[in-house]
């Protein structure tokens, strides 16, 4: 069975948060935990925590009566199927914009912007001076 990082929904997203952040992590603490952040019931949790087994997303292991649960993807790569699958969407001509726009409104270490400021200024070497539309198969205004 494949992993497939779009087909996690937001709220198996909080689940897969706690155990990207914590590592393998039995059931008492993942509650736990998303309990403080969401009003949420041990039984959705665990419903949660099923759906994502099932997926192949996370796999568990049993000690007594206590499971754990282990990622079976990767955060980063998740993070890059998804807006991979997003932008794959959009138009190549309004990527920049949302681009611009998911900028201004993130919340950015010093060092991911010298890390942008030099990609960026390597990229530019490169870009063309418009990108061209993607959405209509040969008629296209844009």
């Amino acid at each position: 069975m494949t992993v497939n990082a779009t087909e996690i929904t937001s709220s198996e997203w909080e689940i897969m948060r706690v155990i990207w952040t914590k590592g393998p992590t039995d059931t008492n603490d993942i509650i736990a935990i998303l309990q403080q952040k969401r009003d949420w019931t041990e039984s959705t949790i665990k419903t949660l925590l099923r759906r994502l087994v099932n997926k192949n997303i996370l796999t568990t292991t049993k000690a007594g009566r206590q499971f754990t649960y282990h990622a079976n993807l990767d955060e980063a790569d998740a993070m890059t199927e998804t807006v991979d699958d997003v932008f794959g969407r959009l138009c190549n001509m309004n990527k920049g914009a949302a681009i611009i726009d998911l900028i201004q409104s993130s919340e950015l270490s010093q060092t991911d912007i010298q890390k942008m400021q030099a990609l960026l200024a390597e990229k530019i070497k490169t870009a063309p001076e418009k990108v061209a539309c993607n959405c209509l198969p040969d008629d296209c205004d844009c």
